[in-house]
Parts: structure tokens; sequence; C-alpha cells
């Protein structure tokens, strides 16, 4: 069922912003749901000849939910890097929850841009900020005595997440997060501290930051004993180039490794290519099927970095 939600000004321009540049149609459908907090899974992307539904299936604070989904959707069209799924470990529950635990790590970045633009559009309020706290409180269960378990890697991440939700009025809410999350709470502010040290201010610096908390959140886990995500392994990031990089060979930029985990696309056993500069997956190639690998890897490092970019048909960006 859809209800009849009539949106703000704002969130209309934001409409207007992203059917400028996206190539199709993008519309806004709401639900009757309205569960008195906001989670940032209360709305889905729907893709269908070429038009898009954004359905806000919540309407406790549709404003809200609509514009959050729209700065997202602008950050893409605006050539920031988007997380790609090209490797499995062979088991589906494992891959589900690494692309869960990965995206949601990545959306925190991302969070940093989209919150920003909201609260420069007036679209966060005092009841946003208390509707939120409660979908913290509805998504995951507090701490017991402090202890880490489980669920504490998705813990952390959302503290990471309140601590960019909340920007300058965190204070009014500390207390709360502490009382009931203090371990991941108190691990979340040592690594955001670390990632403040970096603005972002367009889409390298984003995709360098997303790294950076790739890796805080594994050495954070690993102080945990508890199971690394690995995304600098398993989730491929998109890459921002300068005209220089997109004309120097491959060699130059990426190391490829065999990696131990399968690509999807034809369920061979994975190579990886890596940034030298920051050993991030950036692309996946199965492996050769028509000639011997060396021969093949030779060819591949020799090629040109916009032509192997655009003969895999990886997006990339340029800065």
């Amino acid at each position: 069922m859809m209800s009849k939600v009539e949106v703000n000004d704002t969130v209309k321009s934001l409409l207007e912003e992203v059917n400028a540049s996206f190539p199709g149609e993008v519309r806004i459908g709401f639900g009757e749901e309205q569960a008195g907090f906001v989670r940032h899974d209360q709305a889905q992307q729907f893709v269908e000849e070429g038009k898009m539904l954004i359905k806000v299936n919540d309407i406790t604070a549709p404003n809200y939910t609509a514009s959050h989904e729209l700065i997202h959707m602008l950050m893409i069209l605006k050539g920031f890097p988007q997380l790609y799924f090209q490797l499995s470990t062979g088991e589906k529950d494992t891959d589900n929850q690494l692309m869960f635990l990965i995206t949601e790590l990545y959306d925190v970045i991302a969070h940093e841009v989209v919150v920003k633009e909201q609260r420069r559009h007036y679209l966060i309020d005092d009841e946003v900020e208390e509707a939120l706290f409660k979908g913290i409180e509805d998504a995951v269960e507090a701490e017991d005595a402090g202890k880490v378990d489980g669920f504490s890697t998705i813990r952390l991440i959302m503290m990471m997440d309140a601590i960019t939700f909340y920007g300058n009025g965190l204070a009014n809410f500390e207390t709360r997060l502490v009382d009931a999350f203090p371990t991941t709470y108190q691990a979340a502010k040592k690594i955001m501290q670390e990632l403040d040290q970096r603005t972002i201010s367009n889409p390298f610096d984003f995709r360098r930051k997303v790294v950076k908390a790739f890796e805080l959140i594994d050495t954070q886990l690993k102080e945990w004993d508890l199971p690394e995500i690995h995304a600098m392994e398993f989730a491929t990031l998109g890459s921002v180039f300068s005209e220089r990089q997109l004309r120097l060979s491959v060699k130059q930029l990426f190391q490829i490794f065999h990696s131990d985990l399968h690509e999807k696309a034809q369920d061979t056993r994975g190579f990886v290519g890596l940034g030298i500069s920051d050993q991030q997956n950036a692309f996946v190639v199965p492996t050769p099927e028509d000639m011997p690998s060396d021969e093949y890897f030779r060819e591949l490092y020799a090629k040109n970095v916009k032509d192997f970019f655009e003969e895999m048909k990886m997006p990339y960006t340029i800065r």
C-alpha cells in the first residue's frame, strides 16, 4: 500500500536535482508504516525499465528519510566511489553478513556528506534526533555489562554512525549511548577521532577515508578477538584516478594477487587487483581460461589503466 505524503520544498528540490542527472526518472513513494523510530533501512530503491522508485516504507520522518536516500543518490551521480561485491567465500550466509557489515561501514563515511547536507537544509530537528536514537535501541540490544560478543561488530559500526549523525549535538545523547554501549561507544569514539583527521571535499577524499575505516575496524576487531571483516580484500571499491594515472600501466598502480575467494561472475578462483598505495581491492578478474596465467598477467600488467578499466566495464572517477 502507498500513502499520500506531501514532501517539503527542499525534498522536491533534491528530487529535481537527482532527475537532472539520472538517466531515467526517479520517483518517491511512501508506505504506511509508522514505527516511531528512524533507521536507514526504512527506504528501498526499485529499478524498472529506466525508472527508479525510492520507496519510503516508514513515514515516521518522511522528509528526513526521503532526503537521505536522494543525497546518497546524488553522491553516486557526482562520482563518489561505490562498493561492489565480486567475491564469494563459498558460504552464502557468510557472504551476506560481510556485505551487510561492509555496506554499513561504508555508509558511516557516506553519512558524513549526507548528514552535513541534511543539516544544511534543516532536515534534521530534535524529533528526528530522538527518533534515530530509538532506531538504534530497536536495531541492537544493549551490551551485557560491557562485554564483547557476536553483536559487537554491528554495535561498533552503529556507534560510529551515531557519532557522525549527532555531530556537534553529540553531548545531548552521549550519556545514554555510554550507558547502553560502554565498550563499543568508546572504541567508536577512538576510531572516529582518527578518521576525523581527514575531511571530505571530493570523491578522492571520500575513497581514502573509506579505506581508512576498513583498516581501523579490523584493527579493533582483532583487539577484541572477533572475526575481522577483511573489507580491503572482500569488497571492491571504485577507483578515483588523476588524468596522469589513467595513462600509466596497470603494473604501476596495482599488484594482482591470487585470492582464496572465488569471483562470482564465472565461479573461478579470483585474482584481486590491490592498489599499491593503499592495498584496497580495486578490481577482480577470473582465472584465465584461454591462455596460461603467466602470459595473461604479463599482458594485463602492460595495459594502460584507462583501457583496462574500460575493457573491464569497471566504473571509475577522474579527479
